[in-house]
């Protein structure tokens, strides 16, 4: 026995030896400097520009040569290692090549930076040309794949993701597991990925993915790092974590009918899945994903004695997973699937025959676009008949009607639907081709989608009060639009639905974020700090534009240099400089003056606007309207609608506009005008003016009331008019304000007045 175990310790010994030594002669045989042609102090511009060269002579689909494709391995590996200093270290001490890295002293189940493999260091395939494995070009992705392709189908099913590249021999020793974990994940329905480093490096650094071999999920357009053993049950259970976490509800005896009945708030069938297992099954919840926007699922373990009155109640067989499907009835189910092995195939017919309610509300125009399709020239008509009612008890009855005909006359052509008319006014508006805002009683619509910008065919068929006589009519309307599709008389242009559940957006939003922020978490406790390098380089250039952003309007916002404000007067010599050719972005505030009111407005002027004059884009000037009445008058003119406010002057006509105190915000690029009107703020005795910035009376009511009381054009009302003159531009500075704000009214022109218009008047 001794003599055997002897035997068999220096056969191992031997088996060593050869072993190692096999691989200490191997190393020379992949020297990257040889291959590439540099010296080992070469640049890495140098190292890149001799790669180029050599990848583009060496590329299979150019060079025909038995031994280009080998070659271009080699000039690939050698490059990769050789443009990576850390690599490259490594090969100068070590002479070491392979793009291992050492392992911890952590065994099955912990945390890793990387992940570690079960099998043998022994099963290299060392010196073996057949390493590659070609099963995976199937599954090779390319950037503008991943990018159109793949990141819009992750919002319906998880992908999962291998990063490899030639001459890895880590990548080798994890093929047989991802073989397996391919073949399952393929017939549950998940989408399976390769990237080629040496290919396609830019998807590999899109993706965040810094060594080979990697394992990554995308989901929703997010990409997750795989850290455990790769084992088949690590894997699948990394798929699993992937998915949302309220996907699947667990019902029981207590919360069944809560469950149900929520139907008609969330407008959704429910669906039931019976089985034995105690935990969710995989593919169910994957098809609970891809079918999240319609349906809601929920889940009852048949082990548990809180779920024997539904398997009661419902008649469920034990021996096999049974599906069901409830819709606006939740007594009885709408379908039923039942089978041992659930393929997903089946799965997807089942669910896709059932994604809708009998007559489900129209809640957004995403539904809208499903249940009422645009007509096709190569397909049979689709109509629409569409109840508008309320949401108030009242309609109940109506509504139950409206339901039990749709139930009792379904068609393949026709789907029926209803609308709640206070929440999707518009589209109502026009259906029922109401005149006035008063609701009208609910009534049925039979409509046609003749194009996808909104255009319909449509006729209002009856008022609906679920009577036999309604039932009646509409069942003869239907009948003779099967032979008679012309009798859709009117038309109309659609207004786009209001998104009613938008409100629900804020709820997924907060979920969503809790999740990222639990996996932001996980990375950072567990050091995973390279692939948290494009969050963490995205927070801190947040920052940087926030810190900046502040410190630039600190400065900015400084109060001007300058102790005065420059006032220019707007002549027929400043008029190109001032105004036509005004720089894009710069502004002239214009006040209009007369030579009696010059000197009091001026000063007022000056001091509402000068906390805006450390802003370079604002020019300020006066305009006298004693001189330049004319040009005045057509600018107004121009403006049409902001000469609403002065259209009717008076009763007789004759009364002249009095534009003392009107400020003008005039942008000469843009061709637009903002207006402030003066307004009165001190005691007057004849009362208070109004301001208009948005195009309300304003300056009428002070003329208005001068004319209508012409005794009070006394020496009392000649003594406050200088009071009266300062506060005309009491709130101005509020005025301002909005301007710089962007939330002023604007007037736009055709075109600025002619020269002709600014000369003075004779």
């Amino acid at each position: 026995m001794a003599g055997e175990k002897m035997s068999v310790q220096l056969a191992v010994v031997v088996v060593l030896s050869v072993l190692l030594t096999g691989a200490t002669h191997a190393g020379p045989e992949m020297d990257p400097y040889k291959i590439l042609g540099v010296t080992r102090t070469a640049s890495q511009a140098e190292i890149k520009k001799v790669y180029k060269r050599l990848a583009k002579e060496w590329h299979p689909d150019k060079n025909k040569n038995p031994g280009a494709e080998d070659m271009f391995i080699k000039i690939t590996k050698s490059y990769e290692i050789l443009s990576n200093e850390d690599k490259r270290a490594n090969y100068d001490r070590y002479g070491q090549t392979d793009d291992t890295q050492p392992y911890g002293g952590s065994r099955y189940g912990h945390r890793h930076d990387s992940f570690y493999f079960d099998e043998s260091f022994f099963n290299f395939p060392f010196n073996s040309k057949n390493h590659r494995d070609f099963a995976d070009s199937k599954y090779i992705l390319h950037f503008n794949q991943y990018v159109n392709d793949v990141v819009p189908d992750s919002y319906k099913r998880p992908y999962l993701i291998k990063i490899t590249s030639d001459w890895c021999f880590s990548c080798i020793h994890i093929e047989p597991v991802w073989k397996e974990v391919v073949q399952e994940m393929e017939t549950l329905g998940v989408g399976i990925g390769v990237v080629d480093v040496g290919y396609e490096r830019r998807l590999a650094n899109h993706l965040g993915a810094h060594r080979t071999p990697s394992i990554l999920g995308v989901i929703n357009g997010k990409v997750t790092f795989f850290h455990y053993a790769v084992a088949k049950e690590h894997l699948r259970q990394f798929v699993e974590d992937l998915l949302p976490q309220r996907l699947v509800e667990r019902v029981t005896d207590t919360n069944d009918l809560q469950f149900l009945n929520s139907w008609h708030e969330l407008n959704k069938p429910h669906v039931l899945l019976f089985d034995q297992v105690p935990v969710v099954p995989l593919l169910y919840k994957l098809t609970a994903f891809a079918y999240k926007d319609y349906l809601q699922f929920g889940y009852v373990d048949q082990g548990l004695s809180e779920t024997a009155n539904l398997q009661k109640q419902f008649n469920i067989n034990t021996y096999a997973p049974t599906m069901l499907v409830f819709k606006e009835n939740t007594d009885n189910p709408a379908d039923i699937i039942q089978a041992k092995g659930m393929k997903k195939q089946i799965i997807d017919e089942f669910m896709s025959n059932n994604k809708f309610l009998l007559v489900p509300r129209l809640v957004n125009q995403k539904l809208f676009d499903e249940l009422c399709p645009v007509k096709q020239f190569h397909r049979r008509r689709k109509y629409c008949v569409l109840l508008i009612t309320g949401d108030e008890e009242t309609f109940s009855f109506g509504n139950q009607a409206f339901l039990s005909f749709a139930s009792t006359n379904a068609r393949e052509v026709v789907r029926f639907a209803y609308v709640y008319q206070r929440l999707q006014q518009p589209l109502c508006d026009i259906l029922m081709q109401n005149k006035d805002s008063e609701q009208s009683p609910t009534q049925v619509v039979i409509l046609e989608r003749r194009n996808a910008a909104g255009k319909a065919l449509f006729k209002p068929v009856t008022a609906w009060n679920g009577s036999e006589e309604d039932k009646q009519r509409l069942l003869e309307e239907l009948q003779r639009l099967q032979k008679d599709p012309s009798i859709l008389i009117h038309d109309a242009m659609l207004p786009e639905l209001n998104n009613e559940f938008a409100s629900m957006f804020v709820i997924r939003w907060i979920y969503a974020s809790y999740d990222y922020l639990s996996e932001v978490i996980d990375d950072i406790l567990h050091n995973n700090w390279r692939e948290m390098m494009p969050l963490l380089s995205l927070i801190f250039s947040a920052l940087f534009i926030l810190f900046g952003t502040v410190v630039i309007q600190a400065f900015s916002g400084r109060p001007p240099k300058k102790n005065f404000v420059e006032v220019t007067e707007l002549t027929d010599i400043t008029y190109m400089s001032n105004l036509v050719k005004l720089r894009p972005g710069h502004m002239n505030i214009v006040l209009v003056l007369t030579d009696a009111s010059k000197n009091i407005l001026l000063s007022k002027f000056a001091k509402e606007v000068y906390s805006f004059t450390g802003s370079l884009t604002l020019h300020f000037s006066f305009l006298n309207i004693d001189k330049h009445s004319q040009w005045m008058n057509t600018l107004l003119e121009y403006a049409q609608d902001a000469t609403q406010i002065d259209a009717d002057e008076d009763d007789g006509g004759n009364h002249k506009m009095d534009y003392t105190g009107y400020v003008l915000a005039l942008n000469g690029h843009k061709k637009y005008l903002c207006l402030f009107k003066p307004v009165y703020t001190g005691e007057d005795l004849e009362g208070k003016s109004s301001e208009d910035e948005g195009g309300t009376s304003g300056g009428r009511s002070r003329s208005s009331s001068r004319d209508d009381h012409p005794s009070r054009k006394s020496n009392r009302s000649r003594s406050i008019s200088t009071l009266q003159i300062h506060h005309k531009l009491d709130r101005l500075g509020l005025w301002m304000e909005r301007l710089m704000e962007g939330t002023l009214p604007r007037y736009y022109i055709p075109a600025w007045p002619g020269l002709d218009k600014i000369t003075p008047s004779k």
